[in-house]
Protein backbone atom coordinates (compact mmCIF):
# COMPACT_ATOMS: atom_id res chain seq x y z
CA UNK A 1 0.00 0.00 0.00
CA UNK A 2 1.73 3.98 -1.10
CA UNK A 3 2.12 5.71 1.60
CA UNK A 4 0.58 8.93 1.92
CA UNK A 5 3.21 11.53 0.61
CA UNK A 6 1.56 15.11 1.60
CA UNK A 7 2.42 13.98 5.63
CA UNK A 8 5.16 16.22 5.91
CA UNK A 9 7.31 13.59 8.32
CA UNK A 10 6.46 10.47 9.54
CA UNK A 11 6.31 11.61 13.06
CA UNK A 12 4.11 14.09 12.02
CA UNK A 13 2.22 11.50 10.57
CA UNK A 14 2.22 9.13 13.39
CA UNK A 15 1.25 12.02 15.70
CA UNK A 16 -2.43 12.96 13.68
CA UNK A 17 -2.70 8.98 12.99
CA UNK A 18 -2.61 8.70 16.64
CA UNK A 19 -5.59 11.21 17.17
CA UNK A 20 -7.58 9.12 14.41
CA UNK A 21 -7.68 6.27 16.33
CA UNK A 22 -8.20 7.99 19.95
CA UNK A 23 -11.22 9.65 17.87
CA UNK A 24 -12.58 6.47 16.43
CA UNK A 25 -12.04 4.66 19.95
CA UNK A 26 -13.83 7.71 21.78
CA UNK A 27 -16.97 6.69 19.80
CA UNK A 28 -17.84 3.26 21.77
CA UNK A 29 -19.05 2.08 18.38
CA UNK A 30 -19.18 -1.52 16.94
CA UNK A 31 -16.85 -0.79 13.83
CA UNK A 32 -15.04 -2.63 10.79
CA UNK A 33 -12.12 -1.23 8.79
CA UNK A 34 -11.27 -2.17 5.02
CA UNK A 35 -9.63 -0.57 2.39
CA UNK A 36 -10.64 -0.38 -1.47
CA UNK A 37 -8.39 0.07 -4.23
CA UNK A 38 -9.21 2.73 -6.97
CA UNK A 39 -7.81 4.83 -9.89
CA UNK A 40 -6.30 6.81 -7.60
CA UNK A 41 -4.77 4.56 -4.87
CA UNK A 42 -6.33 3.22 -2.07
CA UNK A 43 -9.42 4.68 0.39
CA UNK A 44 -9.60 3.53 3.47
CA UNK A 45 -13.17 3.36 5.11
CA UNK A 46 -14.89 2.88 8.49
CA UNK A 47 -18.23 0.96 8.40
CA UNK A 48 -20.90 0.70 11.12
CA UNK A 49 -24.37 -0.67 11.47
CA UNK A 50 -26.23 -3.70 10.01
CA UNK A 51 -25.19 -4.80 6.90
CA UNK A 52 -29.57 -5.67 6.36
CA UNK A 53 -29.76 -2.01 6.53
CA UNK A 54 -29.79 0.41 3.52
CA UNK A 55 -26.51 1.96 2.75
CA UNK A 56 -25.23 5.38 3.53
CA UNK A 57 -21.85 7.15 2.88
CA UNK A 58 -20.53 9.77 5.19
CA UNK A 59 -18.10 12.62 3.31
CA UNK A 60 -15.88 14.74 6.13
CA UNK A 61 -15.09 18.30 5.10
CA UNK A 62 -11.49 19.60 3.97
CA UNK A 63 -8.91 18.69 6.66
CA UNK A 64 -10.88 16.05 8.15
CA UNK A 65 -11.35 11.97 8.27
CA UNK A 66 -13.89 9.15 8.15
CA UNK A 67 -14.05 9.05 12.28
CA UNK A 68 -14.67 12.74 12.44
CA UNK A 69 -17.24 12.36 10.29
CA UNK A 70 -18.82 8.83 11.66
CA UNK A 71 -19.09 10.77 14.80
CA UNK A 72 -21.16 13.98 13.51
CA UNK A 73 -23.79 11.52 12.20
CA UNK A 74 -23.12 8.23 14.54
CA UNK A 75 -26.99 8.41 14.94
CA UNK A 76 -27.67 7.38 11.60
CA UNK A 77 -26.79 3.43 12.69
CA UNK A 78 -29.93 2.94 13.61
CA UNK A 79 -31.51 2.77 10.59
CA UNK A 80 -28.61 2.95 8.19
CA UNK A 81 -25.38 0.77 7.71
CA UNK A 82 -22.90 3.76 7.71
CA UNK A 83 -19.67 3.77 5.53
CA UNK A 84 -17.51 7.03 6.71
CA UNK A 85 -15.29 7.08 3.70
CA UNK A 86 -11.53 8.46 3.96
CA UNK A 87 -11.45 11.61 1.61
CA UNK A 88 -7.97 10.87 -0.43
CA UNK A 89 -5.10 13.42 -0.38
CA UNK A 90 -6.76 14.73 3.51
CA UNK A 91 -4.66 13.71 6.74
CA UNK A 92 -6.01 10.32 7.23
CA UNK A 93 -5.33 6.84 6.16
CA UNK A 94 -6.48 7.22 2.07
CA UNK A 95 -3.80 7.45 -0.73
CA UNK A 96 -2.23 10.97 -1.04
CA UNK A 97 -3.28 11.54 -4.39
CA UNK A 98 -4.36 15.41 -5.02
CA UNK A 99 -7.53 15.51 -7.52
CA UNK A 100 -8.50 18.48 -9.68
CA UNK A 101 -11.61 20.03 -8.02
CA UNK A 102 -12.56 21.53 -11.01
CA UNK A 103 -12.85 18.34 -13.36
CA UNK A 104 -14.68 15.02 -12.34
CA UNK A 105 -11.73 13.44 -10.79
CA UNK A 106 -13.70 13.24 -7.40
CA UNK A 107 -16.75 11.94 -8.89
CA UNK A 108 -14.99 8.91 -10.33
CA UNK A 109 -13.01 8.17 -7.64
CA UNK A 110 -16.07 7.85 -4.91
CA UNK A 111 -18.23 5.68 -7.88
CA UNK A 112 -14.90 3.57 -7.98
CA UNK A 113 -15.64 2.98 -4.36
CA UNK A 114 -19.32 2.58 -4.45
CA UNK A 115 -18.41 -0.39 -7.22
CA UNK A 116 -16.07 -1.95 -5.15
CA UNK A 117 -18.21 -1.94 -1.90
CA UNK A 118 -20.71 -3.42 -4.35
CA UNK A 119 -23.79 -0.55 -3.03
CA UNK A 120 -27.03 -0.25 -5.10
CA UNK A 121 -29.43 2.78 -3.86
CA UNK A 122 -26.92 4.50 -1.70
CA UNK A 123 -27.68 7.85 0.35
CA UNK A 124 -24.78 10.25 0.54
CA UNK A 125 -24.06 12.75 3.39
CA UNK A 126 -21.45 15.22 3.36
CA UNK A 127 -20.39 18.28 5.09
CA UNK A 128 -18.33 21.57 3.66
CA UNK A 129 -15.88 19.82 1.47
CA UNK A 130 -18.02 16.37 1.53
CA UNK A 131 -20.15 18.50 -0.35
CA UNK A 132 -18.30 18.96 -3.51
CA UNK A 133 -17.20 15.44 -3.69
CA UNK A 134 -21.04 14.43 -3.27
CA UNK A 135 -21.73 17.06 -5.87
CA UNK A 136 -19.06 15.57 -7.86
CA UNK A 137 -20.31 11.99 -7.92
CA UNK A 138 -23.68 12.93 -9.04
CA UNK A 139 -22.23 14.52 -12.35
CA UNK A 140 -20.30 12.11 -13.11
CA UNK A 141 -22.83 8.78 -12.53
CA UNK A 142 -25.52 9.21 -10.28
CA UNK A 143 -26.83 5.91 -11.17
CA UNK A 144 -26.28 4.21 -7.85
CA UNK A 145 -27.36 7.55 -5.79
CA UNK A 146 -30.87 7.25 -3.66
CA UNK A 147 -30.24 11.15 -2.55
CA UNK A 148 -28.26 12.91 -0.60
CA UNK A 149 -28.19 15.51 2.11
CA UNK A 150 -25.89 18.07 2.59
CA UNK A 151 -24.36 20.48 5.10
CA UNK A 152 -23.03 24.00 4.92
CA UNK A 153 -21.84 22.39 1.71
CA UNK A 154 -18.82 23.61 -1.18
CA UNK A 155 -19.43 24.35 -4.54
CA UNK A 156 -22.29 26.31 -4.63
CA UNK A 157 -21.45 29.72 -3.11
CA UNK A 158 -18.30 30.87 -1.82
CA UNK A 159 -17.97 33.75 0.79
CA UNK A 160 -16.17 36.68 0.72
CA UNK A 161 -12.47 35.89 0.01
CA UNK A 162 -11.25 38.91 2.62
CA UNK A 163 -13.39 37.35 5.30
CA UNK A 164 -12.04 34.12 4.60
CA UNK A 165 -8.69 35.80 4.76
CA UNK A 166 -8.63 37.48 7.93
CA UNK A 167 -10.93 35.22 9.70
CA UNK A 168 -9.20 31.77 8.36
CA UNK A 169 -6.41 31.87 6.42
CA UNK A 170 -4.25 34.17 8.18
CA UNK A 171 -4.68 32.71 12.33
CA UNK A 172 -3.45 29.60 10.21
CA UNK A 173 -0.21 31.33 9.17
CA UNK A 174 0.45 32.80 11.89
CA UNK A 175 -0.04 29.23 13.99
CA UNK A 176 2.24 27.50 11.38
CA UNK A 177 5.32 31.10 12.06
CA UNK A 178 4.58 30.99 15.05
CA UNK A 179 2.87 27.73 16.76
CA UNK A 180 1.04 29.57 18.87
CA UNK A 181 -1.69 28.06 19.63
CA UNK A 182 -3.77 30.93 20.37
CA UNK A 183 -4.43 31.43 16.61
CA UNK A 184 -5.57 28.10 16.06
CA UNK A 185 -8.22 28.94 18.80
CA UNK A 186 -9.09 31.89 16.82
CA UNK A 187 -9.31 29.99 13.77
CA UNK A 188 -11.94 28.02 15.45
CA UNK A 189 -13.66 30.60 17.06
CA UNK A 190 -14.52 31.64 13.44
CA UNK A 191 -15.61 28.38 11.98
CA UNK A 192 -17.30 26.14 14.89
CA UNK A 193 -20.55 26.67 16.29
CA UNK A 194 -18.86 24.76 19.58
CA UNK A 195 -16.09 24.92 21.70
CA UNK A 196 -14.50 21.38 20.27
CA UNK A 197 -11.27 20.31 22.04
CA UNK A 198 -10.25 17.34 20.10
CA UNK A 199 -10.28 20.07 17.13
CA UNK A 200 -8.15 22.38 18.53
CA UNK A 201 -5.45 19.16 18.89
CA UNK A 202 -6.46 17.68 15.85
CA UNK A 203 -5.46 21.30 13.49
CA UNK A 204 -2.32 21.63 15.33
CA UNK A 205 -0.89 19.44 14.05
CA UNK A 206 -2.89 19.04 10.90
CA UNK A 207 -1.75 22.93 10.00
CA UNK A 208 2.08 21.89 10.97
CA UNK A 209 2.41 18.41 9.69
CA UNK A 210 0.06 17.98 6.48
CA UNK A 211 0.60 19.62 2.79
CA UNK A 212 -3.03 21.04 2.80
CA UNK A 213 -4.48 22.07 -0.27
CA UNK A 214 -5.80 25.78 -0.03
CA UNK A 215 -6.71 26.57 -3.63
CA UNK A 216 -9.92 27.83 -4.85
CA UNK A 217 -13.29 26.21 -4.19
CA UNK A 218 -14.97 26.43 -7.76
CA UNK A 219 -18.69 26.22 -8.00
CA UNK A 220 -21.10 23.95 -10.02
CA UNK A 221 -22.53 25.76 -13.09
CA UNK A 222 -26.07 26.21 -13.60
CA UNK A 223 -25.79 24.04 -16.74
CA UNK A 224 -24.19 21.32 -14.47
CA UNK A 225 -26.44 21.65 -11.85
CA UNK A 226 -29.79 21.27 -14.30
CA UNK A 227 -28.50 17.65 -15.62
CA UNK A 228 -29.06 16.14 -11.31
CA UNK A 229 -31.82 14.15 -10.98
CA UNK A 230 -31.31 12.73 -7.50
CA UNK A 231 -32.96 14.43 -4.77
CA UNK A 232 -30.82 17.16 -2.91
CA UNK A 233 -31.65 17.82 1.10
CA UNK A 234 -29.15 21.15 1.92
CA UNK A 235 -28.81 22.60 5.25
CA UNK A 236 -27.41 25.92 4.42
CA UNK A 237 -25.27 27.50 7.78
CA UNK A 238 -26.46 31.51 8.43
CA UNK A 239 -23.52 32.52 9.99
CA UNK A 240 -20.80 30.60 7.47
CA UNK A 241 -17.94 32.58 6.28
CA UNK A 242 -16.83 30.03 3.67
CA UNK A 243 -20.18 28.90 2.23
CA UNK A 244 -22.87 31.73 3.58
CA UNK A 245 -26.30 29.93 4.18
CA UNK A 246 -28.83 32.42 2.64
CA UNK A 247 -27.10 32.95 -0.46
CA UNK A 248 -26.05 29.06 -1.05
CA UNK A 249 -30.29 28.37 -0.96
CA UNK A 250 -31.47 31.21 -3.04
CA UNK A 251 -29.00 30.17 -5.55
CA UNK A 252 -29.77 26.17 -4.84
CA UNK A 253 -33.41 26.59 -5.66
CA UNK A 254 -32.49 28.48 -8.67
CA UNK A 255 -30.13 25.57 -10.31
CA UNK A 256 -31.43 22.45 -8.58
CA UNK A 257 -34.56 20.97 -10.09
CA UNK A 258 -34.47 18.34 -8.09
CA UNK A 259 -33.45 19.95 -4.59
CA UNK A 260 -36.54 18.51 -2.76
CA UNK A 261 -35.95 20.08 1.10
CA UNK A 262 -33.90 23.51 2.14
CA UNK A 263 -32.68 24.59 6.18
CA UNK A 264 -31.25 27.74 7.32
CA UNK A 265 -29.28 26.84 10.25
CA UNK A 266 -29.73 29.53 12.51
CA UNK A 267 -27.06 30.99 14.74
CA UNK A 268 -24.81 28.04 13.02
CA UNK A 269 -21.01 29.11 11.62
CA UNK A 270 -19.62 26.84 9.45
CA UNK A 271 -19.30 23.66 11.58
CA UNK A 272 -22.37 23.08 13.07
CA UNK A 273 -22.67 22.15 17.04
CA UNK A 274 -24.65 19.30 18.36
CA UNK A 275 -28.08 20.81 18.50
CA UNK A 276 -27.80 21.07 14.56
CA UNK A 277 -26.09 17.93 13.36
CA UNK A 278 -28.58 16.24 16.01
CA UNK A 279 -31.45 18.14 13.90
CA UNK A 280 -30.07 16.79 10.42
CA UNK A 281 -29.42 13.27 11.99
CA UNK A 282 -32.77 13.28 12.80
CA UNK A 283 -34.20 14.51 9.12
CA UNK A 284 -32.35 12.24 7.57
CA UNK A 285 -33.44 9.22 9.85
CA UNK A 286 -36.72 10.33 8.96
CA UNK A 287 -36.36 10.26 5.57
CA UNK A 288 -35.32 6.40 5.67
Amino acid sequence: METNKLFKTREGENQILTLYEEKLRSLDLETRELFVQTSYGHTHIIVSGSEKKPPIILVHGSNGNAAIALETYSKLIRSYQVFAVDVVAQPNKSAGARLDKKDLSYGIWMNEVIDQLGLEEVSMAGFSFGGLVILKTLLYKEDNIKDVFLSAPAHIVNGNPLRRLLKMLLPMRRYMKTKDKAFVSKFLRNLFSDQDEFSERYLSHVFLEFDMDCSPIPVISSKEAAAIKTPIFIFGAEKDLLFPGKRMIKRAKRIFPSLKEYFILEGSKHVQGRKHNDMIQQFILNRN
